[in-house]
C-alpha cells in the first residue's frame, strides 16, 4: 500500500465512511447498542443483553464491510438485502423487547434501557427505510416484447 495518496489507510477508510449517511446511521446504531447493553447490565434482571450484543456485533461487522468496501469484492452475497434484513430484524426486536422491559421493570436502568431501546428500534427502522429505495434500483424490469423481431 502506497502512502503517497494512491490508497487510503485503514483509518482513512473508516473516517471517510463514517462521514457518509450510511456510516453515521451504523455508528449511531453501534453507540445505541452499547448504551442499551450498559443499561441492561445495570438492570435488576439483565436477561435481554443478548439482543444488544448480537445487534452490536452485526452492526460492527456491517460497518467494517462497508468501510473496507468488501461489499464490492464479495459479490456472492447481496449486501443490500442482508443489510435491510438486519435493520428490519433489529427494529422489530428492539421495539418488542423494549416494550416488554418497560412493562415489566420498575428499576431505573431497566426503564432507561426500554426507552433507549424504543429509540434504537426507530433508528433501525429508519435505516431499513433508507435501504429500501436502493433495493428497488437494483432490480430491472424484464423485457416483455418478443426478441425475434416479429
Amino acid at each position: 500500500m502506497d502512502s503517497s495518496g494512491g490508497s487510503k489507510g485503514c483509518m482513512g477508510q473508516f473516517t471517510s465512511f463514517a462521514r457518509t449517511q450510511k456510516g453515521l446511521i451504523l455508528a449511531a446504531e453501534i453507540i445505541a447498542c452499547i448504551i442499551i447493553l450498559i443499561c441492561y447490565g445495570a438492570s435488576v434482571s439483565p436477561g435481554y443483553t443478548s439482543l444488544a450484543i448480537c445487534m452490536l456485533i452485526y452492526c460492527i461487522v456491517m460497518f467494517i464491510i462497508y468501510a473496507c468496501e468488501l461489499n464490492n469484492q464479495l459479490s456472492f452475497i447481496h449486501w443490500g438485502w442482508t443489510d435491510f434484513i438486519r435493520a428490519l430484524i433489529g427494529a422489530v426486536a428492539f421495539l418488542i423487547t423494549s416494550l416488554i422491559v418497560l412493562i415489566g421493570h420498575r428499576d431505573g436502568p431497566g426503564i432507561a434501557a426500554g426507552v433507549i431501546g424504543i429509540l434504537t428500534g426507530i433508528l433501525f427502522g429508519y435505516d431499513a427505510y433508507t435501504i429500501l429505495p436502493n433495493l428497488r434500483k437494483t432490480h430491472t424490469a424484464a423485457p416483455t416484447g418478443s426478441t425475434d423481431g416479429v
